[in-house]
């Protein structure tokens, strides 16, 4: 693994589609740490990160971002901060058909800021989910009186992941200048 200049990490909650998104849009075959999941109270997929997701992709002016996944699970929580070491964000997935959607992206927003402060939040699964009203997250984050930008997405479309990226590119340029330059995509 090339360990790039500029890096981004998807964080979040188990089942979100941290592996999905960086599939989405790498160019590169992904390296995936994907092990048998133990932990079906949490979630009932068959297999969850359990290490580090690895994808790369490169802008329109040369520059490659590395894309990095972390383990949903908080029994992972002692690689997080090793992962969003030098990110430049961070894209915060949560799986909108988790009965405690709110207290997730509390808990993992309170968690990831501390390790970096450029984050885009997505939400996932929405279309698994017509009961519970998507108007939740934007009044969670109104409430807090925050200012991060809120997707609606579904994780295997690249345009979507993209749009993530670019935001959180262009909260970089807007707060210290064109690093790294370019907000296109390849």
């Amino acid at each position: 693994m090339i360990i790039q200049q500029y890096k981004i990490v998807f964080a979040g909650s188990m089942g979100a589609g941290k592996t999905e998104a960086i599939k989405s849009l790498s160019e590169i075959p992904i390296l995936e740490t994907e092990a048998f999941n133990t932990d079906v109270q949490s979630h009932q997929k068959t297999q969850t990160t359990v290490g580090i997701d690895y994808g790369e992709i490169t802008l329109d002016d040369g520059i490659k971002i590395g894309l990095y996944g972390t383990p949903g699970q908080s029994r992972f929580d002692f690689i997080w901060s090793v992962i969003c070491e030098g990110a430049i964000g961070i894209i915060l997935l949560l799986d909108h058909n988790s009965p405690n959607s709110i207290d997730e992206l509390n808990d993992y927003l309170k968690t990831f800021k501390n390790y970096n402060d450029n984050i885009a939040i997505g939400i996932t699964h929405i279309d698994e989910n017509k009961e519970s009203s998507l108007q939740q997250y934007r009044n969670w984050i109104k409430a807090n009186e925050l200012t991060y930008p809120l997707f609606f997405i579904d994780a295997r479309e690249q345009e979507h992941i993209l749009m993530m990226v670019e935001s959180l590119i262009a909260s970089i340029e807007v707060k210290v200048g064109s690093v790294p330059q370019g907000n296109n995509h390849a």
